[in-house]
């Protein structure tokens, strides 16, 4: 469960990255980014969030310091979403519950970092 859950919270950091954002394919985020920060600046800005993204899954994947990866991407999480929540509900998928859903992957990255024992892999 443990070895299943890890490769999960890292597709789902690298699909939102590449897939999301540098590939463009779901162009409300980089709406998201310009009603939050830039619209002149939306699609540079998207760029970096989605290489970034794309960096969060490599750092989880090479399990270095997963403790503090687990701490930073709840923290990251939680913001973000606490942030579109209150200012571009509009623009979410699920609109308001998009933070539950946030909360619901905040857990999972919790279990997976603190409560489950470490498989071999």
């Amino acid at each position: 469960m443990k070895r299943f859950l890890h490769y999960f919270i890292c597709l789902v950091w690298l699909v939102n990255g590449l897939v999301c954002k540098v590939l463009n394919l779901v162009p409300r985020h980089e709406e998201i980014v310009g009603q939050l920060l830039s619209s002149s600046f939306a699609r540079p800005l998207t760029l970096t969030i989605g290489i970034l993204e794309i960096g969060m899954s490599i750092w989880i994947f090479t399990r270095l310091f997963p403790r503090l990866a687990a701490i930073f991407q709840m923290l990251l999480v939680l913001s973000m979403n606490i942030i579109e929540t209150i200012f571009v509900p509009e623009l979410l998928l699920w609109g308001r519950w998009n933070l539950v859903f946030a909360i619901l992957f905040v857990g999972i990255i919790y279990v997976e970092a603190f409560v489950l024992k470490s498989a071999k892999t």
